[in-house]
C-alpha cells in the first residue's frame, strides 16, 4: 500500500516520541509538524532531517490532506482537534484522555465509527510487555482483587509549569488516572459501580477550584476494589511515589520500585524494576508451599520504543481494517470513572456509575 501521510500535532515530550516512531516506520510518511512554539517544531524537524512545519492545524490539514493525524497536545484541545481530523477523513492517534467530558468522548467514538476511521487512544501501558504480564498475573489471582496504585510527581521548573498548564483543565487524578483505572478494568473484567475521592489544594499557583493532590477509590461489581493516587508539584514527596500492587485470594503481584529515577522523569513512569509474585497457598501446618517468584523485566522497551509499538497498533488497525470498538469503549469507560472521581471530590459524595 502507499505510505500513510502523517501530521504530528504537538512537539513536546509525547509528540517527539511519536514523531520519532513515524520517522522509523517505513509505512508512514511525516508531512508536517505542528506546534504553538516555532522553536519546538523546528528543533524536532531538524532532529529528524527536515520536515514541513506549521503553526495551524487547519492550514496543515488543507495543505497536506493527511491519512493520519497524531494529536499530542494539552488535553483541553483533544476533542476539538480529533473532531476536525476525523471530519477531514483522517485516521487519528490521540494521547489520553480522549476528551474533557464523557459526552465529548462518546461523540468522537461515534464519529470515528460513522466514518469508518481508526482512532487509537494513547494507553501506552497496553503495549508494555511487563505491564501486560502484570495484568495477566493479576487475572490469575482469583476474585475479588485489591488494586493499589499511585504516581506522585515532585515537579519543579519547566515540569511544574507544564503541570500547572494541565491543571487549567483537569486534576492529576483525571489526567494520569485514566491509565491506571484502565488497567484495573482489564485486571478485573468487571463493571465499576461506584467511585469516591479525596483531595487537597497544596498551592496558591492554581485556580481556586483545582487541586493538585487526589486519590480515587473505585468498587467493581465482582467485589474488587482499587485506589489510585496522584499529586503534582514541588511539595510532593519522593517517598513511595510509585506503587503498583495487586492482591487476590491466590496471592499478590507487585511491580518493584527499583532504580526508577526521579518521579518527574517521564521515562520512569513506564519503567518496571521487575515483577514480584507471592503465592498464598499453605500446607497443613500453615506454611507457604511455594516460594515468591521474581520475574526480570530488564529487557523492557524504552519510552520511545513504547511509542513505536503504539504506532504499530495503529498501522495494523488501518492495514487490516481492525474493529477498534472495544478499545474506544474502554477509553470512554476509564474517562467516565476518573471524571466521577473528580465529581466526588468536588461534592464530597460517592458517585454511583
Amino acid at each position: 500500500m502507499d505510505r500513510l501521510k502523517v501530521l504530528v500535532v504537538g512537539c513536546g515530550n509525547m509528540g517527539k516520541s511519536h514523531a520519532r516512531a513515524y520517522h522509523k516506520i517505513p509505512e508512514f510518511e511525516i508531512v508536517g509538524l505542528i506546534s504553538r512554539r516555532p522553536e519546538s517544531r523546528e528543533a524536532l524537524s531538524g532532529e529528524l532531517g527536515g520536515y514541513p512545519c506549521y503553526s495551524s492545524l487547519d492550514e496543515a490539514l488543507s495543505d497536506t490532506n493527511p491519512d493520519v493525524v497524531s494529536i499530542n497536545t494539552y488535553p483541553d484541545t483533544h476533542a476539538e482537534y480529533v473532531k476536525k481530523c476525523l471530519s477531514a477523513g483522517a485516521h487519528v492517534f490521540v494521547e489520553k484522555p480522549l476528551a474533557n467530558t464523557v459526552e465529548e468522548a462518546q461523540s468522537l467514538v461515534d464519529l470515528a465509527t460513522e466514518k469508518n476511521l481508526k482512532m487509537v487512544i494513547g494507553y501506552i501501558l497496553r503495549v508494555h510487555p511487563a505491564w501486560e504480564q502484570f495484568i495477566n498475573i493479576a487475572q490469575s489471582l482469583g476474585k475479588p482483587l485489591v488494586m493499589r496504585m499511585n504516581l506522585n510527581q515532585q515537579s519543579s521548573g519547566s515540569t511544574w509549569e507544564t503541570h500547572k498548564q494541565l491543571m487549567q483543565s483537569m486534576s492529576p487524578i483525571v489526567d494520569c488516572g485514566v491509565h491506571y483505572v484502565d488497567v484495573m478494568c482489564l485486571m478485573t473484567g468487571a463493571r465499576p459501580v461506584r467511585v469516591g475521592a479525596i483531595g487537597a489544594k497544596l498551592t496558591d499557583e492554581i485556580a481556586e477550584d483545582m487541586y493538585n493532590y487526589g486519590q480515587l477509590q473505585v468498587v467493581f461489581d465482582d467485589g474488587s476494589v482499587g485506589w489510585y493516587e496522584a499529586g503534582w508539584g514541588p511539595m510532593m514527596s519522593e517517598t513511595a511515589f510509585f506503587v503498583k500492587d495487586v492482591i487476590g485470594p491466590g496471592g499478590c503481584v507487585s511491580i518493584i520500585d527499583k532504580d526508577k529515577g526521579e518521579s518527574d522523569d517521564v521515562d520512569s513512569h513506564s519503567k518496571t524494576g521487575g515483577l514480584l509474585v507471592h503465592y498464598s497457598k499453605t500446607d497443613e501446618q500453615g506454611n507457604f508451599t511455594e516460594k515468591d517468584q521474581l520475574i526480570s523485566t530488564e529487557d523492557e522497551p524504552t519510552h520511545d520504543e513504547l511509542c513505536y509499538l503504539e504506532q504499530m497498533v495503529l498501522l495494523k488497525a488501518i492495514q487490516e481494517d481492525q474493529d477498534l470498538g472495544d478499545h474506544m469503549r474502554d477509553a470512554v469507560n476509564s474517562l467516565k470513572i476518573v471524571l466521577a472521581a473528580d465529581e466526588s471530590f468536588k461534592t464530597g459524595k460517592v458517585v454511583d456509575l
